[in-house]
């Protein structure tokens, strides 16, 4: 049950510190969960990922529900999904007591105009450490090129599509290419 105390505020603080949703997050979790606390490895970190985003729900309430599942059950689950939660709830409802009057000092929205590049460049982070430990075959980098060709195409057309149906695709196309290879592996033998 030590655990418990620690999960909630290494999430606490990654809740805390963190502007920009939950990819903006990814980095920092990975840095905590995986380099400093060594609770995951990088392998299972991309793998929460990619089922986090694909589960309801923003994707790092599910990483830190998952890290915290794994180190204490059901109580760590829980501990660690409030560390994450309790910070930012609570940043908001003060923020919104006082929204109005908070947007108009100058010092806080230029601050805000800092925050977006931040941003920005937490979630490049986290997907080029995604990235590094991505399989390097050639159908994975083939599924990477024409993902991010289709995201470029969408946004300079603007039509609007949910990044659910680019996993969709990705995951079919996957499915397929799984059931090709193994027919091709079958065949092959049989000769």
């Amino acid at each position: 049950m030590h655990i418990l105390p620690d999960l909630f505020l290494s999430f606490a603080k990654i809740g805390t510190f963190t502007f920009g949703g939950g990819y903006a997050m990814l980095s920092l979790i990975e840095n905590t969960c995986v380099e400093k606390k060594k609770w995951i490895t990088r392998e299972e970190m991309m793998n929460i990922t990619v089922i986090a985003e694909s589960t309801p729900g923003p994707v790092a309430i599910n990483c830190a529900t998952y890290v915290g599942y794994k180190q204490g059950k059901m109580p760590g689950a829980i501990a660690a999904m409030l560390g994450m939660i309790l910070p930012s709830f609570l940043i908001i409802f003060l923020i919104s007591k006082f929204l109005d009057s908070f947007l108009e000092i100058t010092w806080i929205a230029n601050a805000f105009q800092g925050i977006k590049i931040a941003v920005g460049i937490l979630i490049a982070d986290a997907a080029i450490k995604l990235l590094k430990v991505m399989e390097k075959e050639a159908f994975q980098i083939v599924v990477l090129v024409c993902s991010v060709l289709a995201m470029i195409l969408i946004g300079i057309f603007s039509v609007r599509i949910s990044s659910m149906v680019l996993m969709i695709a990705a995951a079919g196309i996957g499915i397929m290419f799984s059931l090709f290879k193994g027919k091709l592996r079958k065949e092959t033998k049989e000769k």
